[in-house]
């Protein structure tokens, strides 16, 4: 993976950087790959290659534009091939919101409170030109759990019972979501850039390509019941209640989809986490389920989530849901 990828060197060229220096930085979970581009006069400029048949850069292109038409702050496109996976964008910089709290534990709060009115004003707009967050997909994304981490862990579960389960939990929420929000889906502080080094500065967005329409709760539970890092109880509620102060939803109804979405979100992602490690071999997602699992627990104690709740506690062993869903050593 350290190679270069075929081509780079000509698109480089093509969109005016050639002779710039450049950097590959870490992947993440996809078959995308990031390169800084520098160049002497100490411009910077972001690579992503996004290569088909795996990847397809046009959402994300889509996406930045309706982001940017609304004043919301996606990098600037600078150049694109999209056909051949290239995408040449702003450089937002180091300042990724988890990285920056490690190092200023103390500005949490403030930065978590920055994130959530960032949300406010997102869901403040009419919803954007996407697919809708349709029962389909939240049913397939929960499917996951089923498909991936029962087999891995040797379980014979109730399939059908389970998706039985969750199209009755989320029937409600279904009704309420219309005409909805832009959910970005992957809303966390890996993927929030403060772009003035602070909580305060605007917040540059990255890793939006698979925008729907649905939920204004969805990205409010990728936030704050993180996958890749500790967001504690008493910050999550009162991140809770900053949203419902600014966006004037704090009703019960809210409150049941915020658990309803998180339960949702958190089985899909532990399929996910499952199927990185099975299928791609990439164990390293693996340490992150109980973080997950115990998210997921909470979620189900909540009274909309019974009929889901019962499924858990006929399906999955006690011994794994006690080790929040670890795999053994």
């Amino acid at each position: 993976m350290n190679q270069l990828p075929h081509g780079l060197a000509e698109f480089v060229a093509r969109a005016g950087w050639s002779g710039a220096r450049v950097e590959p930085l870490p992947g993440d979970a996809s078959f995308r790959r990031y390169f800084r581009l520098l160049r002497g006069s100490g411009e910077s400029a972001m690579l992503m290659h996004a290569p088909p048949p795996h990847e397809d850069p046009a959402p994300f292109l889509d996406v930045a534009q309706w982001l940017g038409d609304n004043a919301m702050r996606a990098p600037a496109i600078l150049a694109a091939e999209p056909q051949a996976g290239w995408v040449l964008t702003e450089d937002f910089g180091n300042d990724r919101m988890r990285d920056w709290l490690e190092a200023h534990p103390q500005a949490e709060r403030e930065a978590y409170e920055a994130a959530v009115e960032a949300l406010v004003a997102l869901h403040r707009l009419p919803p954007g030109p996407f697919a809708p967050y349709d029962m389909a997909t939240y049913l397939r994304e929960a499917a996951l759990l089923t498909e991936w981490y029962c087999p891995a862990q040797g379980l014979d579960v109730d399939a059908k019972g389970y998706a039985a389960a969750w199209e009755e939990v989320l029937a409600p929420l279904i009704a309420r979501q219309s005409p909805g929000v832009t959910v970005l889906r992957d809303y966390h502080a890996e993927n929030i850039m403060l772009l003035g080094g602070r909580p305060g500065a605007p917040q540059g967005l990255i890793d939006f390509q698979d925008a729907l329409v649905g939920h204004p709760a969805y990205d409010l539970v990728s936030l704050l019941q993180d996958a890749r890092r500790d967001v504690v109880e008493d910050l999550e509620t009162a991140m809770l209640l900053h949203y419902a102060h600014h966006a004037g939803r704090a009703d019960e109804d809210f409150l049941a989809d915020y658990a309803r979405l998180g339960a949702q979100r958190n089985a899909k992602i532990v399929g996910i986490f499952t199927r990185l490690n099975v299928r791609d071999g990439k164990p390293r997602y693996l340490a992150m389920i109980p973080r997950v699992w115990a998210a997921l627990e909470r979620d189900l104690a909540h009274p909309a989530l019974a009929p889901v709740a019962r499924w858990f506690d006929a399906n999955i062993p006690q011994t794994l849901r006690f080790a929040h869903g670890a795999f053994a050593a």
